[in-house]
């Protein structure tokens, strides 16, 4: 990778993204593939945070339906979030990466708390940062997280990398094979989608601070490098018409 179009970027990493071909759990192999891609982004000079999910290894809502309180069930996904990046961590750091990860609620023997000007100098040093546990408040969700996170250290994008989706449809295009693929959509007319892949209150954030997004699939090849270098790919989700 010889160039990088932005300077600062948070990358969002759905657990299920993680799971490569899995039905459950963590793929090493797609972690040592996600963990050799953003090396290659850090050595173009572009600062990277990461947002990961935990769908992978627990889902609040899931539990909830099962009979679990909500709340009790989001503190839990906030815990898988935090398995997921120590991780990504580890597979960072075996590749020669100096990482941070950071959460939203206190587990010190494992990790820094969040602080936002700790997360901004660790960026400036050329360090990745992890943020995990979500917001660290129940109901929120870690695309929520991403969101709001990117416009606290300043990111100049947002980018989702998806599980088996590679932007925004018109519908679920695992249930409807017709479903059209947009390239580029505006917040507004987004939000007027209420698209599956992403939550309402992160686009309803990213709207309000026009923060642009682009939406792509993490299974095509080289894609964070490709998002980052300013590459078409995915949907690209920004304020301009």
């Amino acid at each position: 990778m010889a160039s990088s179009k932005y300077k600062r970027v948070l990358i969002k990493l759905s657990g299920e993204s993680l799971m490569g071909t899995q039905a459950f759990g963590l793929d090493t192999t797609t972690l040592q593939l996600v963990a050799e891609q953003i090396k290659r982004v850090v050595h173009t000079g572009t600062q990277v945070a990461i947002v990961v999910g935990g769908g992978n290894i627990w889902r609040g809502a899931e539990a909830q339906n099962r009979g679990m309180d909500r709340v009790t069930g989001d503190y839990a996904g906030m815990l898988a979030t935090v398995i997921n990046a120590l991780a990504l961590q580890d597979a960072l750091e075996k590749t020669g990466v100096v990482t941070r990860t950071q959460t939203s609620i206190p587990i010190q023997a494992v990790a820094e708390p969040y602080i936002r000007r700790r997360a901004i100098r660790h960026l400036e040093k050329g360090r990745v940062v992890i943020f995990a546990a979500g917001t660290g408040n129940p109901y929120m969700t870690t695309d929520t997280a991403a969101a709001l996170r990117a416009i606290e250290i300043s990111a100049e994008i947002l980018l989702m990398a998806k599980n088996k989706v590679d932007g925004v449809y018109s519908s679920d295009p695992l249930k409807n094979p017709q479903a059209k693929k947009f390239d580029r959509l505006t917040h507004q007319q987004a939000l007027d989608l209420r698209p599956e892949v992403m939550d309402v209150t992160a686009l309803s954030l990213c709207l309000e601070n026009k923060l642009p997004i682009i939406v792509f699939g993490l299974e095509s090849p080289q894609s964070i490098e490709r998002a980052v270098a300013g590459d078409i790919i995915g949907t690209l989700i920004t304020s301009e018409r």
